[in-house]
C-alpha cells in the first residue's frame, strides 16, 4: 500500500517600513511557496496477514509446551509439583493424536525419559503449521 502525502506551505512576508522609507503596498508584498511532497510507502495488516500471525501465535504456543514437556521429563522433574504436572497434563492433549505412530514411544534411562512421542508430536504440529500458513498465502492478494 503506498500514501501519497503533499504538504504545502505558504508564508506571505509583508516588508516593515523604516523611518523615511515609504511601506510597501499589500498586493505587492512578497510572497514565498515551499510546498514538500513525500511518498510513504507502508505495507497495512490485511485479513490473511493477521490470519497468519494468529496461526503462528497459536501454533507456537503448542510447540512450547511440548518442548518444555520434553525437557521436564528429560530432566526427570518431579511430577508431584503442580507446575510439572500442569505441564505435562497440557502438553497430552497435544502428544496423544502422535501416540502409537513409532513402535517405541520413549526411552528411559537412569530415570530420564526421552519422549520421542513428544518429537513426533512437535515435527507433526510443525508440518500442520507449514500447510495451514501455505493455505492462507493462497488466498492473499498481491497489489500491483
Amino acid at each position: 500500500m503506498t500514501n501519497e502525502q503533499t504538504d504545502r506551505t505558504v508564508t506571505t512576508q509583508g516588508s516593515t517600513a523604516t523611518p523615511g522609507q515609504e511601506a510597501v503596498p499589500p498586493s505587492t508584498a512578497q510572497e514565498t511557496v515551499r510546498t514538500d511532497s513525500r511518498r510513504t510507502s507502508s505495507m497495512s495488516t490485511g485479513g490473511s496477514e493477521l490470519t497468519r500471525r494468529v496461526v503462528v501465535l497459536v501454533f507456537g504456543l503448542i510447540q512450547l509446551v511440548i518442548g518444555l514437556r520434553f525437557v521436564l521429563l528429560l530432566l526427570d522433574a518431579r511430577e508431584a509439583n503442580d507446575l510439572v504436572s500442569f505441564i505435562l497434563n497440557l502438553s497430552q492433549l497435544f502428544v496423544a493424536p502422535f501416540d502409537g505412530i513409532l513402535r517405541t514411544d520413549a526411552l528411559h534411562a537412569a530415570g530420564s525419559t526421552l519422549d520421542i512421542t513428544a518429537i513426533v508430536a512437535f515435527v507433526g504440529w510443525t508440518i500442520l503449521e507449514l500447510i495451514i500458513i501455505w493455505a492462507v498465502g493462497i488466498f492473499r492478494r498481491e497489489r500491483a
